[in-house]
């Protein structure tokens, strides 16, 4: 029997997922990227540079907190090409490691813009052809910027411009308050911005249960100058070497002047122009290819992952879906079937959260019940200085199975893993409760959630 070729279009956190497990297969892999190296918009433009400088900016923003624990530093002194250059040697170092993976692994890397010919055809750069018998789609997605800020657009920065960190604005209005325009405000903050937050709609991180929220909330308004919710960009005009915008919003100043915008009002799926019009897939309303629960989409040689396939935009998803993708191509016949895909939030304090949020069960009108464990009565908490975050569980009032965990606090990123853990393997509140935590840690938070259930924390009082 001939090998079977893959060809994989989109080299991102799911595409070559999909490239190093196909090989693994046995299966004979060409990874297509428009890109000169592997990894994607997560690792050249998204989640390695933003930590990185997320990173920097919790570090300044500590060396300024010490002094309440009686150490006092002087003002960091920023060196912006110092940090460009060490975000760059973070990403280098990451991808240079996926090329040497795809040596290892015998996976042809091939750099240029992909396009469908047929449905077994992609033609590369224009010249290239590659000629397969599946394709997985994960082609990723892109910023979206309004027509309004055409006009000013040497002024806008989106999310990938924005982590170039060309320079740093001495006022720096954010368009969108999502975890993107957060994390990116967090940034520059730090580095001596002053931010205007403008949102929409009534709450940050709209969709998000509110308790989460409301820590991160008090946190910014000290750190930003302004947040402005229920406010809208009317109007957008350059001036000089800045830009004055028109802001609607209840007593919101309606013209105010910045240096630059960074737009963060969401991300568009990149299925236009690659040639999907030949092929079988199907997009919807949107512009997601429409899969099922293997990511095939309607045509019978191609499947789709990652954000290009709608849901969750986060590259562990992709990565999810991409082992789906492969071991269907491979004859296996499981579908996506995880009850929890975690999220994170990584401002200070993070955000973090998985399986069924407060807010979801409230719109199903789900019956549950909620455990909270409050930061404040944690030892470890208590001696980052950092007692403002919670841990809560929602669960069946029935059964007593966790549901749902969220985290809010400095490292909730890293603690969620236990949370979805628990969920995916239909734990109840006892499983927690009774696993012995180490003491004094972040993580028994969880446990103490859990025991707070029963009415049993040993840290807080609960009325009998």
């Amino acid at each position: 029997m001939a090998q079977k070729h893959v060809a994989i279009l989109g080299a991102g956190s799911g595409g070559y997922a999909a490239a190093f497990l196909a090989a693994d297969k046995g299966m004979r892999v060409t990874l297509v990227d428009s890109g000169q190296k592997p990894g994607g918009v997560c690792l050249h433009r998204g989640c390695i540079p933003s930590k990185t400088l997320l990173h920097l900016a919790k570090l300044i923003n500590e060396t300024r907190e010490a002094k309440n624990w009686g150490i006092a530093f002087a003002e960091p002194e920023i060196d912006i090409q110092r940090v460009r250059q060490w975000k760059n040697q973070v990403i280098d170092k990451l991808a240079g490691g996926l090329v040497m993976l795809c040596k290892q692994r015998g996976v042809n890397f091939v750099s240029g813009e992909g396009f469908f010919q047929d449905s077994n055809t992609l033609l590369v750069a224009g010249k290239e052809k590659i000629i397969f018998d599946q394709c997985v789609l994960a082609v990723g997605s892109r910023p979206v910027v309004p027509a309004i800020f055409a006009d000013s657009s040497s002024l806008i920065m989106d999310s990938t411009s924005a982590l170039e960190i060309g320079e740093i604005p001495r006022r720096l209005l954010i368009v969108g308050g999502g975890y993107i325009g957060l994390e990116m405000g967090t940034v520059y903050a730090a580095l001596g911005s002053r931010v205007t937050v403008v949102e929409m709609t009534e709450n940050l991180l709209s969709g998000l249960d509110r308790d989460l929220v409301r820590p991160l909330q008090l946190r910014l308004r000290k750190q930003f100058e302004n947040i402005f919710l229920n406010t809208r960009v009317r109007a957008v005009k350059t001036e000089g070497t800045g830009v004055q915008v028109q802001l609607q919003g209840e007593g919101v100043e309606e013209f105010q002047s910045f240096d630059r915008i960074l737009i963060s009002v969401g991300r568009q799926p990149n299925s236009q122009g690659i040639g999907l019009e030949n092929t079988g897939v199907t997009l919807d309303e949107r512009g997601f290819a429409q899969t099922d629960r293997q990511q095939k989409t309607a045509d019978a040689s191609i499947y789709a992952i990652g954000d290009v396939a709608g849901g969750a935009m986060l590259a562990h998803k992709a990565s999810a879906e991409a082992r789906v993708a492969v071991e269907a191509i491979a004859g296996g016949k499981d579908g996506f079937n995880h009850k929890a895909i975690p999220a994170v939030v990584f401002t200070d304090p993070e955000i973090a959260w998985a399986g069924l949020s407060e807010t979801e069960a409230e719109k199903q009108d789900r019956e549950i019940k909620i455990a909270r464990f409050p930061w404040g009565a944690s030892g470890r908490a208590q001696t980052l200085g950092r007692s403002d975050g919670w841990t809560k569980l929602i669960l069946d009032p029935k059964t007593e199975v966790i549901l749902g965990v969220g985290i809010v606090g400095p490292g909730a990123g890293e603690l969620i893993g236990e949370g979805v853990l628990a969920i995916e393997m239909g734990a109840r509140a006892q499983d927690l409760a009774s696993s012995i935590h180490p003491h004094p840690t972040l993580s028994e938070t969880l446990m103490e959630a859990a025991e707070a259930f029963y009415g049993k924390s040993i840290h807080i009082y609960q009325k009998p």
